[in-house]
């Protein structure tokens, strides 16, 4: 059963690659996405070993991350001001 569920993911991602890589439009926000995903991530990294912000560590990880990316600064502003409160 296993096989079956891995052989439909592995087809379904490849076929989802050949549509995306296809299209112009899709390179573009590819590569946009990853600009922002590297300019966040490098965003945060120098946040936590500046020391612009003392006592405060953002860890890197898929949700942090994601929270800048789709807010930017204020998203910033929001896991500082929630470690502030919660921690």
């Amino acid at each position: 059963m296993n096989a079956i569920w891995l052989t439909l993911f592995v087809a379904s991602s490849l076929l989802l690659a050949i549509v995306l890589f296809k299209n112009k439009l899709s390179w573009r926000l590819l590569r946009s996405f990853t600009l922002h995903l590297v300019l966040a991530a490098g965003l945060l990294y120098l946040l936590n070993y500046s020391d612009l912000l003392p006592g405060i560590y953002i860890p890197l990880n898929p949700v942090t991350i994601g929270t800048v990316i789709t807010l930017g600064v204020p998203g910033i502003a929001l896991i500082v001001g929630l470690q502030w409160v919660v921690i």
